[in-house]
């Protein structure tokens, strides 16, 4: 089931009424072209554009008996139009109509992903800013390394967002073509003229070579990005899962009055968001799959891929249009635990200190691999006794040989990973 949420914005994008009516503008616009050529009198074009509207409800009851949505389509026009609706899809054939309103449906779609994605930037820019310079620990296979920023991490999350920014704009652009080019697409029937009319008017591009159909290469790249969007925010809420088990607790989701998190321990608070974000993630890579598997037709021009795509692309835009809200609003409410991420970062005593031990003991002239096993076996004493780092270090009258106490306060400095934030956030552009 489809959620309710974003259904306002994109759901009507792929309403029949909605279809229908770019289905009713493809047709108008060809009439225009056409006449333009000399191919319909210029009587009947007024006809048909005073005349031409459709009942939605009488043109899905026709197609109960015709078992062709086009065909039903046409046939209630005509029924408001009278002689002169023998001029409409004049040349033309079903898919010349069908993909062209698809691309078009696509690109509205798109156009109001894209809007719900810049502001998904901009809620992790504002969130890198703020925790800019709060120093918690970066971990590697899930273990504590050294100390980065939690204004990195999201950082990070908005700099990725920007080239799934790029990605969309990218996607948008590959599928904002029409095609009016006839049964096999080679407007053997109908001037190219008129393609590039209607295509014009729609702010599509004629497509440059079709056969029936535009080829699903394009399709499959704009759903490649929509679930590259999902598979992005779905890294993002792993980590966010991550930082909110109990014994982390360095981030948590906001818990609004009244919500509860388990029907039998009333103590949780689990991170239900990120969880179903992680999941409906798999949707949308399940339905780009689906249309990967559209690409390949029958001599290039069968209609498999038409009931696939009735399905994926309305529930894959609404879906992610979802995903992106509903991220937001968990970014924008996110909690941060200072304390916690605090005590996590001194958890080891000191121990994420270590590679900067190593490279001073280099610096002053110790060979590597001894400096290694020095420094790997002050580390494993400290991780067995649960002594300071530091502590340990000061007391080794060997590495003091190579270390005076000005080295240990620079070394044990947490500022020192600071020193390249400013660095990395111009570069990022934040």
């Amino acid at each position: 089931m489809i959620p309710r949420y974003s259904r306002e914005e994109i759901s009507k994008i792929w309403s029949d009424e909605n279809r229908f009516d770019i289905w009713l503008k493809v047709e108008i616009l060809a009439c225009e072209a056409q006449c333009s050529l000399g191919r319909i009198p210029k009587k009947s074009l007024d006809v048909i554009k005073k005349k031409a509207k459709f009942d939605t409800k009488r043109v899905l009851k026709i197609e109960e008996t015709v078992k062709h949505d086009v065909i039903a389509f046409l046939t209630n026009v005509a029924e408001y139009v009278g002689k002169d609706s023998r001029f409409i899809h004049m040349g033309m054939t079903s898919s010349d109509v069908l993909d062209t309103t698809l691309s078009v449906q696509m690109k509205q779609a798109g156009e109001i992903l894209l809007k719900d994605l810049i502001k998904v930037k901009d809620i992790l820019k504002k969130k890198a800013r703020k925790y800019k310079h709060l120093a918690m620990i970066g971990r590697t296979h899930g273990i504590h390394a050294e100390p980065v920023t939690l204004g990195l991490k999201f950082a990070l999350w908005y700099d990725e967002t920007g080239r799934n920014i790029e990605r969309l704009k990218s996607a948008i652009k590959i599928i904002s073509v029409g095609q009016i080019s006839g049964a096999v697409g080679t407007y053997e029937h109908i001037s190219p003229k008129v393609e590039a009319y209607v295509c014009r008017k729609l702010g599509l591009k004629p497509a440059k070579i079709t056969t029936q159909i535009i080829q699903r290469d394009r399709h499959a790249q704009y759903m490649s990005v929509l679930a590259m969007i999902a598979t992005c925010i779905e890294k993002y809420t792993t980590e966010i899962r991550h930082l909110q088990k109990t014994e982390v607790l360095e981030l948590e989701e906001c818990f609004t009055k009244g919500q509860k998190g388990s029907s039998a321990m009333p103590h949780k608070k689990n991170p239900i968001t990120s969880e179903q974000l992680s999941g409906l993630a798999r949707v949308l890579r399940g339905n780009m799959l689906a249309a990967y598997e559209n690409i390949p037709l029958w001599h290039e021009r069968d209609i498999s891929h038409s009931s696939v795509e009735r399905i994926i692309m309305p529930d894959s835009t609404i879906l992610i249009g979802y995903i992106l809200k509903k991220f937001r609003t968990l970014i924008e409410n996110i909690i941060v635990y200072e304390k916690n991420i605090k005590k996590n970062l001194e958890l080891t005593n000191g121990l994420i200190f270590s590679q900067t031990l190593l490279l001073r003991l280099i610096d002053k002239g110790m060979k590597r691999e001894d400096a290694y096993k020095i420094v790997q076996n002050i580390a494993m004493k400290c991780w067995e006794t649960k002594t300071d780092f530091r502590t340990l270090v000061g007391n080794d009258n060997y590495v003091m040989k190579y270390l005076k106490e000005k080295d240990l306060n620079e070394i044990f400095d947490y500022g020192k990973s600071r020193k390249n934030v400013d660095y990395i956030f111009k570069r990022v552009g934040i």
